[in-house]
């Protein structure tokens, strides 16, 4: 069974803003001539990278919620420029839509156990996927969704 991370999105206020992101920064190492991976680094080593990489996920925290997840698909320890252990969690760059969840700020990433995951949205809520963002959001809110 997969193991996941959960992690605050820091800087982004919707999941656009993240797959904006993503492209624009995938775009400039094309451009420099570096592969084209999607890679975020984060402090900590997680110790249970091979359950991570064997169908886990990061799920995305925006604006209080889980809103969506990339495909974790490699773990890759490095040290800085200062000598101090870090991590590049290398991501599928394609962002999937999940359940939304109210989840509490936090600092770094937490292990997340895939009973405990949001499901895909499209396999929650037929169609909700092509909504809006904020169409999905004022849904929620009204207990419509």
């Amino acid at each position: 069974m997969p193991l996941h991370l959960i992690k605050l999105c820091v800087g982004c206020d919707s999941v656009r803003d993240l797959e904006d992101w993503i492209k624009q920064r995938l775009k400039a190492k094309r451009k420099a001539g570096e592969k084209a991976e999607h890679i975020h680094r984060t402090r900590m080593v997680p110790k249970r990278a091979a359950e991570l990489t064997d169908g886990g996920s990061l799920y995305w925290v925006i604006r209080g919620e889980v809103m969506c997840r990339q495909r974790i698909r490699d773990v890759r320890p490095f040290r800085d420029k200062d000598g101090i252990g870090r991590c590049g969690l290398v991501l599928d760059p394609k962002v999937i839509l999940v359940e939304p969840r109210p989840y509490r700020a936090f600092q770094g990433w937490r292990y997340l156990a895939a009973k405990d995951a949001p499901r895909d949205l499209d396999k929650a809520v037929k169609g909700a996927a092509a909504m809006p963002e904020t169409l999905r959001r004022e849904l929620r809110e009204l207990g419509l969704m």
